[in-house]
This record gives C-alpha cells, sequence and structure tokens, in this order.
C-alpha cells in the first residue's frame, strides 16, 4: 500500500519545520540536497501493493540505502 501524504500549507506554531531546526552545514543533510527524490518516487511507484500495510516512504528506503553504502564497515 503507498504511503498517504497530507500536504498542508499551514504553519503550526506549536511545531516548526525540522529543516529549520537542523544544522544546514551537517554532511548528510547536504548530501540529501542535490539528489532528485521526485525521480526515486516515479521509479519505485509501481512497486507498491494497493492491499495491506502502508509502505514505508521512499525517499526514507533510498536515503538509509544511500547511508548505508557511504559508511565503512564495521
Amino acid at each position: 500500500m503507498k504511503t498517504k501524504f497530507r500536504e498542508s500549507r499551514q504553519g503550526n506554531f506549536l511545531y516548526s519545520n525540522l529543516l529549520d531546526q537542523l544544522n544546514p552545514a551537517h554532511p548528510p543533510l547536504k548530501l540529501g540536497r542535490p539528489i532528485p527524490w521526485q525521480r526515486f518516487e516515479d521509479e519505485f511507484a509501481g512497486l507498491s501493493s494497493q492491499g495491506g500495510r502502508p509502505a514505508k516512504p521512499i525517499r526514507l528506503l533510498v536515503g538509509l540505502m544511500l547511508l548505508k553504502q557511504r559508511e565503512p564497515e564495521r
């Protein structure tokens, strides 16, 4: 089952945007900016099923895979 997103332009005064709270110089944050996330969404959209549990976001799965590839084995 594909993940359902709620798009809302309305801000919440109790919770600010997460990107506003993070350090823009942090290496993983800098790594994620040039990645074409929409391309991954489009490529993997057909692989999700219509039934069952909602899937994890594709951006999360691709991001974790990229971080795993960058980390040296311990």
